[in-house]
């Protein structure tokens, strides 16, 4: 929620006091202001007092409407709150304005209009009839946007108007919201290769201490741990209580690599191909942190979120759900790099202990789809999709290169798949976990599995 009111916050945009107050006379007001002093100065020559006494007043009224709405616009509170803050492509979120009266006077008429960006839909305005003293007003509005970005909200104007339409006075609030928009995820099939290893979770394995108390690495004792696991020589030797650290659960790790190259992708809009790589890669990422994985995002240009914690990839089930807002937020507001290369995602990976690879790429030339391929030997399993852009712009068939780069991966023991235009990642998914099945059918795949 942001706020902004009362005395102290109330910061308009006018900095003119009283000069810029007159200046919201309506034409109105301007008239009865004018037939005053025109009737003051004809009593003061003609020497008649009733007619003066006409004149102050047709000029005080519009003056003292002047005075209240200039006090009552520093006394009147907005806030907005935003339900949800981040939502997907396609998705509504509702913006719900609220006005307090915070003075001891009833406000007159109050105009309301919020500026948002136009791809969220028209400006909302909104007319509130009088406010008692005290008291409060809320309204709503709903936003919604194709595109995936981040959007500010704001600032909120009010307009206010006085009974007798003598003036009108706008004070624009400093407070802005944020909208993200993060790309539309899809509900991924469970699929769980051959040689997945054993374990509580599905993304977790089990990693034993060596047996014998010398390689026991004890650690302090936590509230709920079992004290059947104390271990006494180290409670003495350290003077507070130790336990064995017998069983350490380990999460199997993802990364989720997405080929941000301008010279990769052909076309635009939200059903371009890019769109679709970042869609998917923002799917693959819910799926495997549903799936109890450590994952991180990582780009063709080399960087990687998060950037810290277990060697990069999410930690506790806490940081897991931040590290899930963090990469959502990322792919929120991605666009295209100017690198030519995956050089740098591929100095990022590591040899052997990297887990499962899940690649979106889009056009691959020789060499390029050569580095690719020596990716797979510093992970523990590979799955790309490739995308051929071109056929996403003329809906043709995919061309023999594409191919040609498929069969690379599929020699350096990736799991590749062509994507089509508009094809569902579900399906893919599906069939890549078919493919993955027949060529490790009769082997022992790889450590950790995926699902």
């Amino acid at each position: 929620m942001s706020s902004a009111g009362g005395p102290a916050a109330a910061e308009g945009k006018d900095t003119s006091g009283l000069r810029a107050a007159l200046g919201g006379l309506t034409t109105r007001g301007r008239s009865f202001l004018a037939a005053g002093v025109a009737a003051a100065v004809c009593a003061y020559v003609l020497g008649q007092g009733d007619l003066l006494r006409v004149g102050l007043l047709l000029a005080v009224l519009p003056l003292a409407c002047v005075a209240v709405l200039y006090r009552t616009r520093y006394r009147v509170a907005g806030s907005r709150r935003l339900t949800p803050s981040r939502v997907p492509s396609g998705s509504e979120a509702r913006v719900h304005l609220r006005m307090d009266n915070v003075s001891r006077l009833p406000t007159g008429l109050l105009m309301l209009q919020d500026h948002v960006p136009y791809v969220l839909g028209p400006r909302p305005r909104f007319v509130l009839d009088r406010v008692e003293a005290g008291g409060r007003r809320e309204v709503s509005y709903r936003v919604r946007s194709d595109l995936r970005g981040r959007y500010p909200l704001g600032p909120l104007q009010l307009r206010l108007s006085d009974p007798f339409g003598m003036c009108e006075l706008t004070r624009s609030f400093s407070a802005y919201d944020t909208l993200t928009v993060v790309p539309r995820t899809e509900a991924l099939p469970p699929v769980r290769l051959a040689g997945e290893a054993s374990g509580y979770g599905d993304g977790r394995q089990r990693s034993l201490a060596l047996a014998g108390d010398d390689d026991i690495i004890p650690r302090t004792y936590r509230y709920g741990d079992d004290l059947r696991r104390v271990h006494w020589r180290s409670t003495a030797r350290y003077g507070e209580l130790m336990v064995r650290r017998e069983e350490q659960p380990q999460r199997a790790r993802c990364t989720v690599l997405l080929d941000t190259r301008r010279i990769a992708y052909q076309g635009a809009g939200p059903d371009s191909a890019f769109e679709w790589a970042v869609s998917g890669a923002a799917s693959a990422l819910v799926h495997m942190l549903e799936r109890g994985f450590a994952v991180r995002l990582l780009t063709d240009t080399g960087s990687s979120v998060p950037s810290e914690g277990a060697d990069g990839f999410a930690g506790s089930t806490q940081e897991s759900a931040d590290s899930a807002g963090l990469m959502m937020d990322t792919l929120a507001v991605v666009d295209h790099s100017d690198g030519a290369g995956l050089s740098r995602s591929y100095d990022v990976l590591r040899g052997g202990n990297e887990g499962l690879l899940v690649a979106f790429f889009g056009d691959l030339d020789e060499e390029q789809a050569a580095l690719a391929a020596r990716m797979r030997q510093r992970s523990g399993a590979a799955v790309a999709f490739v995308l051929d852009s071109g056929t996403w712009v003329t809906t043709g068939a995919v061309a023999g290169a594409v191919e040609d780069r498929l069969r690379l991966l599929r020699e350096a023991g990736w799991t590749a798949l062509s994507v089509p235009p508009g094809t569902p990642l579900s399906d893919l998914w599906q069939q890549a976990g078919r493919q993955r099945s027949e060529s490790s059918s009769g082997t022992n795949g790889f450590s950790g599995g995926w699902s």
